[in-house]
């Protein structure tokens, strides 16, 4: 089933994406600088956090959509187990 984002989610999430490429954007010129490696290690942290929340956000509206507007080819069962499927990846 195709995800429909509302307007304020996807500006949400699209402004959570811009700051996610500045943090790595950040953490290749720490490299480049040859900064000290647990601060890299705190940046890098930071970034799977940020990412981390951004699945979430996904995640939570994919429940939403899919589980209150099941499909015909797709029963509530199907779209429970694909959603805890695509959990186990996020850990």
């Amino acid at each position: 089933m195709k995800q429909h984002l509302s307007v304020e989610l996807y500006q949400n999430i699209n402004k959570r994406l811009q700051r996610l490429e500045g943090q790595v954007r950040g953490v290749r010129g720490m490299l480049q600088e040859e900064r000290d490696c647990q601060d890299v290690l705190t940046q890098l942290a930071a970034i799977r956090g940020a990412a981390h929340q951004i699945a979430l956000l996904l995640v939570e509206n994919y429940a939403i959509e899919c589980l209150s507007n099941p499909t015909a080819t797709d029963s509530a069962d199907k779209t429970i187990s694909k959603m805890v499927n695509i959990l186990g990846k996020l850990s």
